[in-house]
């Protein structure tokens, strides 16, 4: 298949999109290696039926907010309106009132921007309307590579009051993590990788390959699965991660949804892209199980993909300016070059299709919008992916005039 030219296109998008990348529970991984399942592994059945592009997006149509961006990491939205992002290298970038900032609302300069780490993930405060605390994940140097997260003061002009809520999770120039979200019940979440040691991911004395809950001061809540355990660090809520980039709780049942790179060739067979529904205390796998394979006491992904898509983000629609879409879990996609649509009954795949295949190319951040738009980022300028003119972008789906 021919990639299209990655311009941006106003107007109707049956043509453009026509093109729909099949996807299910039989597909994609990691970085993006092909590959097939490993020798004993047996094919995973397809999840439910295929919606097709043109169909999805009958009556809408894409609008670029931000142009010229050098890899936008994570899209917030404040309670007034602005939107907050990352650029990896280091920038807190604000879009306000139709147009972009021109100078960042901050530069993080002790940020090490390496193949996949730099300035990740950005959160705010649930109470933000009130105390203006911003949440940043980014690696830094320190006997190698390792995240922090930090917590700031947002003044409207600048970043202020810094305080350190978690840091020394261990990271590389690969598999460095990190997305950042607020729960239902008020705690925040961070997820690590595996800093390419594959064998972390199963070690409790080590943050590696975790999805971690913590107080939004940086202390251990004392219902965490792991608090009192000799040897295990009470930061953690599941382990057995690769390397999650995409995290939100699904609108009604609260339940945690994940995106996972799965192997890369280095470290097992190419593809096994993951969807897990994470819940608490439990273990995901990695890397004593991977793809489809299953094992007492370890959770199979709710949706596995090989070849690899890449995924690189997630966000429930819960907005009614795109009716169709609501309760819908999307994500980008890296290596897919595109955004992947999931629709479910709760715990349950009923289709899943993807969207922009080959259009916009590297689709790394997903989130919906005051307005009820469903944004969404590129991420063309990250080494691996072939930029447009105007490329990085952040774009939205917006109801066609």
């Amino acid at each position: 298949m021919k990639r299209h030219t990655r311009t941006h296109k106003t107007g109707a998008l049956a043509c453009a999109l026509a093109i729909l990348a099949a996807c299910g529970t039989t597909r994609t991984g990691g970085d993006g290696s092909n590959a097939t399942p490993p020798a004993g592994q047996s094919t995973p059945s397809a999840a439910g039926p295929q919606t097709p592009a043109g169909d999805a997006l009958a009556g809408l149509r894409v609008e670029t907010v931000a142009a010229g961006l050098e890899v936008p990491w994570s899209i917030v939205f404040a309670p007034d309106g602005r939107m907050l992002f990352t650029e990896r290298p280091g920038r807190v970038r604000v879009y306000e009132q139709g147009r972009l900032r021109p100078e960042p609302l901050a530069v993080i300069p002790d940020v090490e921007r390496g193949s996949e780490s730099g300035l990740m993930g950005l959160a705010l405060h649930p109470d933000f309307a009130r105390n203006r605390l911003l949440y940043i994940a980014y690696a830094y140097s320190q006997d190698g590579v390792r995240v922090r997260v930090v917590c700031f003061r947002e003044t409207g002009e600048g970043l202020a009051d810094r305080r350190l809520i978690i840091e020394g999770i261990p990271a590389a120039r690969f598999h460095a993590g990190t997305r950042l979200r607020f729960g239902p019940d008020g705690k925040l979440y961070v997820t690590t990788g595996d800093a390419a040691e594959k064998e972390l991911g199963q070690k409790l004395d080590t943050l590696a390959g975790k999805t971690l809950r913590l107080n939004d001061d940086g202390t251990v809540p004392e219902d965490n699965p792991f608090v009192g355990r000799a040897g295990a660090r009470p930061e953690i809520w599941t382990y057995g991660h690769r390397n999650s980039q995409g995290l939100d709780f699904q609108p009604g049942t609260g339940l945690m949804f994940q995106t996972e790179h799965g192997p890369s060739g280095f470290d097992g067979p190419g593809g096994g892209d993951e969807v897990n529904i994470v819940e608490r205390g439990k273990n995901y796998g990695w890397a004593a199980i991977h793809h489809r394979e299953t094992r007492a006491g370890m959770e199979p992904p709710l949706l596995e993909y090989t070849p690899a898509c890449a995924p690189a983000s997630a966000e429930f629609y819960g907005g009614s300016a795109l009716a169709r879409f609501r309760g819908d879990f999307f994500f980008g996609c890296l290596r897919g070059e595109g955004l992947q649509r999931v629709v479910l009954d709760g715990r349950v795949v009923v289709s899943e299709g993807r969207l922009f295949a080959g259009e916009y190319g590297r689709i790394r951040e997903v989130a919906e919008g005051p307005d009820g738009a469903l944004y969404f980022s590129t991420s063309n300028r990250d080494g691996r992916g072939r930029p447009a003119a105007d490329d990085d972008r952040i774009l939205r789906i917006v109801p066609a005039k």
